[in-house]
């Protein structure tokens, strides 16, 4: 049975989806001042729609969010514990919402307007795609993709879709305190020439030989698997695990790196198509199990990177060492001082000797924000809803930070240095390295081209 839904035709346009097209969006449009819960005073008639697909434990916390903005009236999960719990939680299904195990039987809805994806990396962007050929806006968590591919065919759905909007849960996006702050004061050049960033995302995990056993009988292995390779269940290899292992994810390159190598990134302006590194370095990178040709010679261990320091050049001159080493966070070195950034400070030169004061203005932060308010990720996501334009989160900037995770990746599971064009999004001069671009999914998983 082929899960490609390229041939359901997007629904009719409802009364509640109203608010989500172009051209309602300039004649409807609600203007909600900072603080307000977007939809909040509107009639519950005009409330979004909302089926929630993948409510594991960060499905559950963002439904929680979700549902101050709109009504779930439909939860989904291969798992059906994760679908029956949701279903009767309070502040997500309420004992009310249909429970599924197919995500295609949220898609087919047409009572449906948003959809919130919190699935296993490679099941994103094949799902992601068919919702908006289903005629849905997007929340997806980070890290969007799984390969190089998988970033421009998704970019190329949001292009053929621009009247849905498609955001992704990267939240320190919405940092105004520290993240934003500090991507103000490089992009204003109170550090200079940016000559350094050490991007500190932590080391992965060991761990194996894990026995094969029996799924759970609540479990559909073969779904949970998709395009991945069919292989025999081992526990530590579902749910949260998944992103130790290279068949689903990309190790902690695109667990913390989705976050903190999209705000250096966006920092230096390389968060625009044909901008990115040009050599990527990953001689210095250790694997918990064996590889060969890039691949793990095992198959019932963690097998993604859990030591590295993987340095990328970008034509700028600047450098960027993405490492498991050292403090988690974002540390720029510029010819004028040095600045670091993480979840729970920001310090450098700038700060310690006030060259900061008065330099974040609120039309800076409006700016960061495409001009809309400064507010919570998930507001933010429903203003575009209502008003149009682009969220803070976009899918542009994420493949561009999303292209440099997934390089880091690729040199480091063949241990040397990989070239890559910008301007064409290849890598160039290793065929063994190109070979990474993609993967062939399994027969009946294949991703939608549109």
């Amino acid at each position: 049975m082929s899960n490609d839904l390229k041939n359901i035709s997007a629904p009719s346009v409802s009364r509640r989806r109203f608010l989500g097209t172009s051209a309602a969006a300039a004649a409807t449009a609600v203007y909600f001042p900072y603080g307000a819960k977007a939809f909040a005073n509107t009639a519950k008639n005009d409330r979004p729609i909302i089926g929630c697909i993948g409510v594991g434990s960060m499905g559950t916390g963002d439904a929680h969010g979700h549902n101050q903005f709109g009504d779930i009236v439909a939860v989904c999960d291969v798992d059906s514990r994760h679908a029956e719990r949701a279903k009767a939680d309070g502040n997500i299904g309420k004992g009310k919402a249909d429970a599924y195990g197919d995500y295609r039987k949220v898609l087919e809805r047409d009572d449906i307007d948003v959809v919130s994806i919190v699935t296993p990396d490679h099941w994103h962007v094949k799902i992601a795609i068919e919702a908006l050929q289903a005629g849905k806006h997007v929340f997806c968590q980070k890290p969007l993709t799984l390969t190089l591919e998988e970033n421009l065919l998704v970019r190329d759905a949001c292009d053929k879709h621009p009247d849905q909007v498609f955001f992704i849960g990267t939240q320190q996006r919405s940092d105004a305190d520290r993240f934003l702050r500090a991507i103000n004061m490089v992009q204003k050049g109170l550090l200079g020439d940016i000559q350094n960033i050490v991007v500190g995302i932590n080391g992965g995990v060991v761990g194996g030989p894990f026995p094969v056993v029996e799924p759970p009988k609540e479990l559909d292995w073969d779904m949970w698997l998709g395009q991945a390779p069919k292989v025999e269940y081992r526990e530590p290899r579902c749910h949260y695990e998944f992103r130790w292992w290279y068949e689903y994810s990309g190790g902690k390159f695109t667990d913390w790196g989705a976050h903190h190598v999209d705000i250096a990134t966006w920092a230096i302006g390389a968060d625009k198509q044909g901008y990115g590194p040009t050599e990527i370095d990953g001689t210095d990178a250790k694997h918990p199990v064996p590889f060969k040709d890039g691949y793990p010679t095992v198959d019932d261990s963690y097998n993604s990177s859990h030591d590295f320091a993987v340095h990328c050049k970008f034509p700028t001159g600047t450098n960027m060492t993405v490492t498991s080493r050292g403090d988690n966070g974002v540390l720029f070195e510029g010819t004028k001082g040095r600045l670091f950034v993480s979840r729970g400070k920001i310090a450098g030169t700038p700060i310690e000797e006030n060259w900061d004061e008065g330099q974040f203005t609120a039309d800076d932060l409006a700016a960061l924000y495409k001009g809309k308010p400064h507010e919570g990720h998930k507001q933010n996501f429903y203003r575009c809803i209502a008003e149009g334009g682009l969220p803070v989160s976009d899918v542009y900037s994420h493949v561009q930070a999303m292209h440099t995770c997934h390089l880091c990746a690729i040199a480091s599971r063949l241990g040397r240095k990989i070239t890559w064009d910008p301007s064409s999004e290849q890598i160039t001069g290793d065929d063994e390295a190109a070979s990474f671009f993609a993967r062939k999914p399994r027969e009946g998983f294949e991703i939608p081209r549109v």
